[in-house]
């Protein structure tokens, strides 16, 4: 995108009254934002939604000012911009109709041909719930998904940080543009994040993290991922709204159960109940749910000659020779792992080629 393309899209996001849909409205119209600026009066009066209001904000002087001034912070600081048109935009928030027309994004984003996940969940984690988070990506890393979440303090954070322990894209969706950080204890995670993943916003410079802008973020994060993964929440709060949204885009949602009697576990148990999201246990539901078939990766998976397996693996590798095909409830059972510990082991067996899971939880040796 030209420099030119970009000063006119960013002046028509400053009109008054043009939101995104409304600008895909225009765009779609006119061709251009040079063009909805040159176009004739009675042209942009005949779009559905268009009133006097609009087409008198539209000759609003002052909104180039502030487009170059966005500009000129843009190149200044080597801000990536995405247009909701381009190739680099995330590919499923291309599908939502509310999406962004623009996003900025710093750092090392790579999202093409990627499993991308979103994490969420209250910001008063208990230690339940880092556990599982923990266990979850762990046990994910073998298949090298992008974590998704939105930075804040809680859930959001300890999903960053488990991802870059295990060196996998995590990218935080902010609530505010990219010449600050909030909050501002997260400052210490900046650079680690920029090196494998980054920041995306659809704020400006200018913008601060309003209250309002925060469920603006909450639908990115939904949109630009495969499935929403609640991990704890109270009755009300941000990740429920998240949920939603990836709802209304007809994306998969998960939510961690957990007692009844514990206050950041009642979200969670009601998104199950009212058949908002499905149950997570385990990362193998998710790769179940999600249909992420690993013999189908770009590298086959082929057994390998003379393949040195841990003790745990010799185990359950073992136990499916002599009983043939187990459910992994079964297996975790038979084998004396727990739920959350096995699951990560047969990822690892899958890869190394010596299993390979089938329909309705079952696997098999190889």
């Amino acid at each position: 995108m030209s420099d030119q393309d970009l000063f006119y899209l960013l002046a028509l996001l400053k009109v008054d009254g043009v939101g995104d849909i409304m600008a895909k409205k225009l765009l779609t119209h006119c061709g251009n934002a040079e063009s909805i600026f040159s176009a004739k009066t009675n042209q942009i009066a005949a779009i559905d939604g268009v009133g006097s209001s609009l087409l008198k904000n539209l000759k609003d002087k002052t909104i180039f000012e502030k487009a170059n001034k966005e500009l000129d912070f843009i190149k200044s600081n080597n801000i990536n911009v995405s247009f909701f048109q381009d190739e680099n935009y995330p590919d499923r928030l291309k599908h939502c109709f509310d999406s962004p027309v623009l996003l900025f994004n710093s750092g090392n984003i790579d999202l093409k041909n990627r499993k991308i996940i979103s994490i969420v969940g209250t910001r008063q984690i208990t230690s339940y719930g880092t556990e599982f988070c923990r266990s979850l990506i762990e046990d994910l890393a073998p298949l090298d998904p992008v974590i998704v979440s939105g930075f804040a303090y809680g859930v959001d954070i300890v999903a960053h940080q488990f991802a870059m322990e295990h060196n996998l894209q995590t990218i935080g969706v902010l609530a505010h543009g990219l010449n600050q950080i909030y909050p501002r204890t997260h400052k210490k995670y900046v650079a680690r994040m920029m090196e494998n993943g980054g920041f995306i916003t659809e704020f400006w410079s200018s913008s601060n993290p309003d209250k309002e802008k925060f469920v603006r973020r909450n639908r990115i994060v939904a949109g630009m991922t495969e499935a929403t993964i609640v991990i704890e929440s109270a009755d009300k709060g941000g990740s429920l709204i998240t949920a939603n949204f990836a709802n209304d885009y007809n994306r998969d949602v998960f939510a961690v159960p957990g007692r009844v009697t514990d206050t950041y576990s009642r979200g969670c148990n009601n998104l199950i109940k009212t058949q908002k999201a499905s149950v997570l246990t385990s990362a193998a539901d998710l790769v179940y749910m999600l249909n992420w078939d690993i013999e189908n990766k770009p590298k086959t998976i082929q057994k390998q000659l003379f393949v040195e397996l841990e003790e745990d693996e010799q185990k359950i590798y073992e136990f499916l020779l002599k009983n043939g095909k187990e459910l992994l409830d079964t297996i975790a059972l038979e084998c004396g792992f727990p739920i959350y510990k096995i699951s990560g082991i047969l990822i690892n067996m899958e890869l190394k080629g010596v299993i390979r899971p089938l329909p309705g939880k079952l696997f098999e040796a190889i």
